[in-house]
């Protein structure tokens, strides 16, 4: 699919970055389209649920290794967080290893996926993140470098650096076989999540793939499916292209969203490093009025920070919902 800018897109992007200009000055009364809610991640038990909710916060997303519960176990959990006037929105399955050689691994991680799917479906969960694979151990290039080319009907990369590409070709070959891995993989648990009522919502988490917009853009869309949507990182993607043109890439396929800080530095590890939200390098409010203008309606959930209190966390959240 392409991505390609129309004059529309533009002018209404510079009206986006133009009210991002002026987002510190905008009145709590600014009025978006969209609504926004917001969320942390962690386990439902009643006191963290309780403490979330009287700091302001409307909703989790269940941590670490809560998917892996029975879906009685998890319907317990939705009858807690719903007697606390909370919800449970979505089920963090994190990573797998669908581009693995081992077949076993790949149908285990295929099965767990399908548990998270029927827990989510008993949490009352309408979403599970999932990072389908990672590559590494060879020559990639640094986040400022990457200028990708890509075939649209395969997703596969042509060249990922201008100029010549010959250091990175265990690079390329590596990316391309992910992407059909972990296409073929998603594909089979499509099923499981419309029965589940849950969609698959794709995740690319610093595991050097899918890592400019119209290229992960391309790979959601490639399933053609209301199932398979995108799980946005705000922070995660800031040192590869801003989150403005992420938001914008990817429109309507972003079913939910993280909230993360992260300041670039091409002379830092890793090209920078992550801050507490509204300290690090990200606009927030050219951010909000993005997700405004593509018309999401969802669920903001913080991730890290976990140096500030819940009620920092809570008013800090607050401040970036209404454009400041």
């Amino acid at each position: 699919m392409s991505n390609r800018p129309t004059r529309r897109d533009f002018l209404a992007a510079t009206t986006a970055a133009g009210l991002g200009l002026l987002g510190a000055g905008r009145s709590p009364a600014a009025e978006f389209k969209t609504t926004l809610h917001k969320s942390l991640i962690g386990e439902p038990k009643e006191e963290t649920l309780a403490a979330w909710k009287a700091a302001g916060f409307e909703g989790m997303e269940i941590s670490g290794r809560g998917w892996n519960v029975t879906p009685d176990e998890a319907a317990a959990g939705r009858k807690t967080a719903e007697r606390l006037g909370m919800r449970i929105h979505s089920v963090l399955r994190g990573w797998t290893n669908f581009n693995s050689p081992d077949e076993a691994k790949v149908a285990e991680d295929l099965a767990s996926v399908e548990t998270a799917l029927r827990a989510a479906q008993a949490f009352g969960a309408d979403a599970v993140l999932l990072v389908p694979c990672r590559i590494g151990g060879m020559t990639i290039p640094e986040a400022h470098e990457f200028q990708i080319e890509f075939d649209e009907k395969t997703g596969h990369v042509k060249r990922v650096v201008a100029g010549g590409n010959a250091a990175y070709g265990e690079y390329i070959d590596a990316h391309n076989h992910a992407t059909d891995t972990s296409r073929k993989a998603v594909e089979k648990l499509i099923p499981a999540a419309e029965k589940a009522g849950v969609v698959i919502a794709l995740e690319n988490v610093w595991n050097n793939l899918w890592v400019k917009p119209d290229l992960f853009c391309n790979f959601v869309a490639s399933f053609g499916s209301p199932w398979v949507q995108a799980y946005y990182d705000i922070g995660n993607h800031v040192k590869y292209a801003l989150p403005e043109e992420w938001i914008r890439a990817l429109g309507k396929l972003i079913v939910k969203v993280h909230v993360k800080d992260f300041t670039p530095d091409r002379e830092k590890p890793r090209g920078g490093e992550f801050k507490n939200i509204r300290e690090g390098g990200v606009n927030w409010p050219a951010v909000r009025n993005e997700l405004d203008r593509i018309g999401y309606n969802g669920w903001m959930t913080i991730e890290g920070s976990g140096s500030l209190s819940l009620e920092e966390l809570s008013k800090r959240l607050d401040l970036i919902i209404a454009g400041k």
